[in-house]
């Protein structure tokens, strides 16, 4: 992640990992691709990893690749929640999922539930085990992580304002002044932040997003985001091509607004 643009992270799976498909994402403007660990297996990911690179080559573009571990999650009904009893965020699981990614040369690990800096020196530990350089994001998801948040920005490479699982910490009117408060002590601390999850949603289903979701994803490149993620709208909605054009549109005229500090009408 740089902080000379703001870049485009989608989420790989069944909708998006066709040649062509993820081909077209790439020249739009995709820079970023994030392995969701908590499904598929891994012959289908060392597949993917394989067409990212074999995709980046031909493009002459490099296309980062972020594995997202699992953690102590627990699946439930259609939703999933997580082990509240849990010592550390890095379950066995992860440890194998670590030595995979060091293994296939992946840029970054995301490491879910962080608790405290403590997940991620665990982390940079089991990494240099195997000889890897990845980088570590921090996802901030629990209100533990919150009160510890300065602490996880200086020990961690990069930070994922994972909005989603957040929302069950915290009251849903406090998650826009949540994520306002780490992108800035990200800025403070000069470490890259990912806004994720719900940009542009309604794109799981619709050509278009909603007007809302264009302006919270323009919203969060005015507050400084180093990167916006895309979930289930490339990994399983119909339009996952679209949503990274749309997104790259948004993110060009918020970019365009920032950099002239004009912030009102853009007609």
């Amino acid at each position: 992640m740089t902080n000379s643009k703001v870049q485009i992270v989608a989420t790989i799976g069944p909708a998006s990992d066709k040649r062509e498909v993820l081909k077209a994402m790439i020249e739009q403007g995709l820079d970023i691709v994030r392995m969701n660990f908590s499904w598929g297996d891994i012959e289908t990911r060392i597949e993917q990893i394989k067409l990212i690179k074999e995709l980046g080559a031909e493009l002459g573009k490099k296309v980062l690749i972020m594995i997202d571990l699992p953690g102590p999650r627990i699946q439930e009904d259609g939703s999933h929640t997580y082990d509240n009893n849990i010592i550390s965020a890095i379950t066995e699981q992860d440890k194998e999922f670590i030595k995979f990614g060091a293994e296939y040369e992946v840029d970054y690990i995301a490491v879910s539930f962080v608790g405290g800096p403590e997940d991620i020196e665990k982390c940079r530990k089991i990494i240099a085990e195997y000889s890897g350089t990845q980088k570590i994001i921090a996802k901030i998801e629990r209100a533990i992580a919150i009160k510890n948040l300065e602490k996880i920005i200086l020990s961690s490479d990069a930070v994922m304002v994972a909005r989603g699982d957040l929302g069950n910490e915290v009251l849903i009117e406090q998650i826009p002044f949540v994520q306002d408060r780490i992108v800035q002590l990200c800025k403070k601390n000069k470490k890259p932040v990912i806004v994720a999850t719900g940009t542009l949603l309604s794109m799981v289903e619709n050509k278009t997003p909603t007007r809302a979701e264009v302006t919270d994803t323009a919203y969060a490149v005015l507050q400084g985001a180093n990167a916006v993620m895309l979930s289930e709208e490339t990994a399983v909605g119909k339009y996952p091509v679209e949503a990274v054009v749309i997104m790259k549109k948004i993110m060009l005229e918020a970019k365009k607004h920032l950099d002239n500090s004009i912030h009102s009408n853009p007609f």
